[in-house]
Parts: C-alpha cells; structure tokens; sequence
C-alpha cells in the first residue's frame, strides 16, 4: 500500500518546481532583452523558432484554476494540458486542512509546470480577490441550478475557469466566491468526467472558443512576450547563470 507521505512529498515538489524561479533569473540584473542576446547563441535555429510559436499562441486571458486537488498525477495532468493548449498562468488552491491525504501518481506533468506562471493560494477567498483586482470574473465547474452550459460563456473575455477536487469537487467556500458555475454537457449516463478529463475538454473548448469569436488565440502584449521569451531561453539553455554572469563580468 502507498505511504500517504510519500504522496504529499510529491504533492509538494511538484508545487515547489512550478513556483521556482530559474537560477539565472536570481542572479542577474540583465533585462529581458539582454538576456536573449547573451542565451541566444546557445540555442539551435529550430528551438529559437520553437519558442516563437509558443509565444505567438500563448494567453493570460483565460486562466485555469485548480482547488483542492488530491491526487498527484490530476494536477500533473491539468498542468500539461494547460501547457499544451496555450494557457501561461496556472492557480492551484491548496486543500482546506492540511490533514487531508494526498495519493501518489505515475503519472507525470512531463515538465509543463516549468513553462507555466503557477500561484499557489492558501485560501479560494484570497485567490479569487486577487483574480477579480486583475479584473478577471470566477466561473466554477460546478452542477448547480444557477449553472450555465460551457458553450455560453465568451472566453475572449478575463476569465479564470476553476476546477475542484476529485473527491467533493468545488468546496462552498469557492462556490462563495463565484461569479458564475457551468456545466459540461454529457450525453451518457455518467454524472461527471474525471478532473483531469474535464479541465482538458474545458481548455480546450476555451481555445476553440478565442478562435472562433476573435480569429486568434494568443494575445501577450510586447513586453510580456519579451520578458516570457528570456525566461524560455533560460529555461532552454544548460549553465545558463554562469553564461550570463560572464557576460556581466566582460561588460
């Protein structure tokens, strides 16, 4: 049987790793555009490019949130599918107590979490001011009779769409905090898809949504884009801090 401890640790490392911030980015004063100069001939024509589609495709306007999640392997999962379809902020609420048990996972987040901008809140009451101050409304997954089919929502508006747990989904403490609740269709006799599930069919309807209404899904505005393009290179680029403290030592 698994050690309930080992899967907080991992819940933990997990959390850890998305909210770290590149060791590069610690120890340098050099401005976003000086740091692509300097990391710029340590990546390959193709990465560079690379990069440039995920910025070209990447959006803050919709925001995934995630509350109270149990399970390792479903954040991990939120968090890649998040990643995939273009979504850079990513919310995690943590359990309401702490003696909550965490279970362990196979599966992994493949590294998404370094390529998204991951907060961590204590509480749905602080995270949902911080979201409403940014000037996002709150809609929960959640079945209730005020819930609106997703299909009616416009996601080219500020919008942070948050998931509950696996077990009790959305605690009434989000629910208190919401704006709206919707629903995802089903057509089966199942009452509800698997979180990990869910947020994928969400996103992704989402992004077809943006696409739909507006022509196109990424949105960063100039500065944005240039200060994610340094984090990507130093993410992209091994010794990346002994590279740029050179260059400081040479300038």
């Amino acid at each position: 049987m698994p050690d309930p401890s080992d899967a907080t640790r991992e819940m933990r490392r997990l959390l850890r790793r998305a909210q770290s911030t590149p060791e590069a980015a610690a120890t340098t004063a050099l401005a976003p555009a000086a740091i692509v100069r300097h990391l710029r001939p340590f990546l390959t024509e193709r990465r560079q490019a690379r990069i440039e589609a995920v910025l070209e495709e990447r959006t803050t306007t919709v925001v995934p949130v995630v509350e109270g999640i149990v399970n390792t392997g479903n954040v991990s999962a939120v968090m890649r599918s998040a990643e995939a379809l273009g979504f850079h902020q990513f919310q995690v609420i943590k359990n309401a107590t702490d003696d909550t048990p965490f279970k362990t996972s196979r599966r992994t987040s493949q590294g998404a979490e370094k390529w998204l901008d991951v907060q961590v809140w204590d509480t749905p009451a602080a995270c949902a001011r911080r979201l409403r101050e940014r000037g996002y409304r709150v809609v929960v997954t959640h079945l209730d009779d005020a819930a609106v089919p997703l299909a009616t929502l416009d996601f080219t508006q500020s919008t942070a769409i948050v998931f509950g747990n696996e077990r009790d989904g959305a605690s009434e403490a989000l629910l208190a905090e919401a704006d709206a609740t919707c629903i995802v269709p089903m057509s089966g006799f199942t009452q509800s898809f698997n979180i990990s599930v869910a947020a994928a069919l969400v996103l992704y309807h989402a992004r077809q949504d943006r696409l739909r209404r507006q022509g196109y899904h990424g949105d960063l505005p100039a500065d944005a884009r240039e200060a994610l393009r340094a984090h990507y290179f130093l993410q992209s680029v091994n010794r990346a801090a002994d590279i740029l403290a050179r260059a400081q030592d040479e300038a």
